[in-house]
C-alpha cells in the first residue's frame, strides 16, 4: 500500500497527526519511506561533501588532529551519523593517511538504517570493516570521534502555534477529497524549557537525547563530536520544514516518502542543551569560517597543482563550500568534548 494512503488511513482512524509523525512516517518508513528506498540521492539535494572532496579530506585530518590530542588511543570509534553514500567517510579514510597510526587505530563505525545505503557505502568503503549500529546509544563505550554532516535537519520536529492565550500542535489532517492539508490539533503545552519568541514554535526533541547521549558518553571516555548542519544565527523560526525533489523545492504534503524532508537546526538551542549537559561547547561557527581555519583554499591549492584539468572545478567546489552566499554562512559547525578538553582544530579562539 503506498504510504500517501497509509497515512490517510491512520489519519481517518486516529484524527491529525503531528508534523512530528508524518515526518518520521516519510522519512523512515521501513517500506517506502525516503531513506529506505533513496530513489533520487543526490539529485534531491547536494550535501558538502559530494560538492567537493576537500570537504571530507579536510573533516578527516581534523579528526586526525582530535585523535592526536585525546593522547593517541590505542582504539578509537569514528563514528559517522548518517553517512549517506559513503563520500565522506571515504575522504576523510584516504586523507587521515596522512596521521601515522591513526588508520590503524581507527574503527568505522557507522549509525545508518537504509539497507540500499548500507549496500553503497560498503561498496565504496571495499576493504574496510564496516560496523553498523542503530543508533548512537548502541556504540560499545570507549574512546570516538563523531561527525555528523546534515544529519540534524533530519530530526523530526514538532511545531506550536500560538492560538488566543493557549498553544496548539501544528498536525497534518483531510480536507474535502482526502488531500493532505496542515492544520491544529488540539490544545497542547509547549515543551520543558522552551521560551516561546512569537506566536510559532518549532523543536526537535531529538537534539536533546542526541547531545545527552554524547555527554555520557564523554563523562567516562575521551571523544570529540562535530556537526555540521544548516539554521540561522539565532535560532530557528517558527516553521522551516521543507521538501525537496529533483533539486528544487516542493510541497511537504506532495508524495510523501518520495521527498526529502528537511528542517532548519537550532544551533543556540543545540549550544544550551550541551551546556546543560556539562559539555564544553565550541561554536557554533559559520561553515565558511571554520573550513577557512582548517586550510581549506591551502588544501584546494595543492589539489589544483597536482590536477590541473580540475582546477577549476576544485576552485568552484570549495567556492560553494565556503562563500557566504552559498554554503559559508547558512552552514554552521558545532563541537562538543568533555569539560578540560583542548580547543578543537578550527575553533581556538571562539569562546567555548
Amino acid at each position: 500500500m503506498p504510504l500517501a494512503q497509509r497515512i490517510r488511513d491512520s489519519i481517518r482512524v486516529n484524527g491529525p497527526m503531528p508534523v512530528s509523525l508524518y515526518m518520521l512516517m516519510c522519512l523512515h518508513d521501513p517500506e517506502h519511506g525516503y531513506y529506505a528506498t533513496r530513489p533520487s540521492f543526490n539529485r534531491d539535494f547536494t550535501t558538502a561533501p559530494e560538492t567537493s572532496q576537500v570537504f571530507g579530506e579536510l573533516i578527516g585530518l581534523w579528526a586526525a588532529h582530535e585523535w592526536l590530542a585525546m593522547g593517541s588511543p590505542e582504539s578509537v570509534r569514528l563514528v559517522e551519523l548518517g553517512p549517506g553514500r559513503g563520500v565522506m567517510m571515504y575522504d576523510m579514510l584516504r586523507a587521515a593517511r596522512a596521521a601515522p597510526g591513526f588508520a590503524d587505530a581507527v574503527r568505522v563505525t557507522m549509525i545508518e538504517a537504509s539497507p540500499a545505503l548500507r549496500r553503497a557505502q560498503q561498496e565504496r568503503l571495499v576493504g574496510r570493516t564496516l560496523e553498523y549500529f542503530p543508533d548512537l546509544e548502541a556504540v560499545p563505550p570507549g574512546p570516538a570521534i563523531i561527525v555528523g554532516n546534515e544529519f540534524l535537519d533530519c530530526l523530526a520536529i514538532r511545531q506550536y502555534v500560538r492560538d488566543g492565550n493557549g498553544w496548539r500542535e501544528r498536525a497534518v489532517g483531510l480536507a474535502a477529497g482526502d488531500e493532505l492539508v496542515f492544520g491544529l490539533g488540539p490544545a497542547a503545552e509547549l515543551p520543558e524549557r522552551i521560551i516561546p519568541v512569537g506566536d510559532q514554535v518549532e523543536v526537535a526533541p531529538g537534539l536533546d537525547a542526541i547531545v545527552e547521549i554524547i555527554a555520557r558518553r564523554f563523562r567516562k571516555d575521551p571523544g570529540r563530536a562535530l556537526f555540521l548542519d544548516y539554521g540561522p544565527d539565532d535560532g530557528s523560526p517558527g516553521d522551516t520544514l521543507r521538501a525537496f525533489r529533483q533539486g528544487a523545492q516542493v510541497d511537504p504534503l506532495t508524495d510523501p516518502g518520495a521527498c526529502d524532508l528537511t528542517a532548519d537546526v537550532d544551533f543556540p538551542r543545540l549550544r544550551q542543551i550541551g551546556l546543560r549537559e556539562g559539555l564544553a561547547v565550541h561554536g557554533a561557527l559559520r561553515q565558511g569560517h571554520f573550513l577557512s581555519r582548517l586550510g581549506v583554499w591551502e588544501r584546494a591549492k595543492r589539489l589544483g597543482a597536482a590536477n590541473p584539468a580540475r582546477a577549476s572545478e576544485i576552485t568552484a567546489g570549495v567556492s560553494t563550500l565556503t562563500a557566504p552566499e552559498e554554503m559559508g554562512a547558512r552552514f554552521k559547525a558545532i563541537c562538543f568534548a568533555p569539560q578540560g578538553a583542548p580547543a578543537p582544530a578550527g575553533f581556538q579562539g571562539s569562546a567555548p
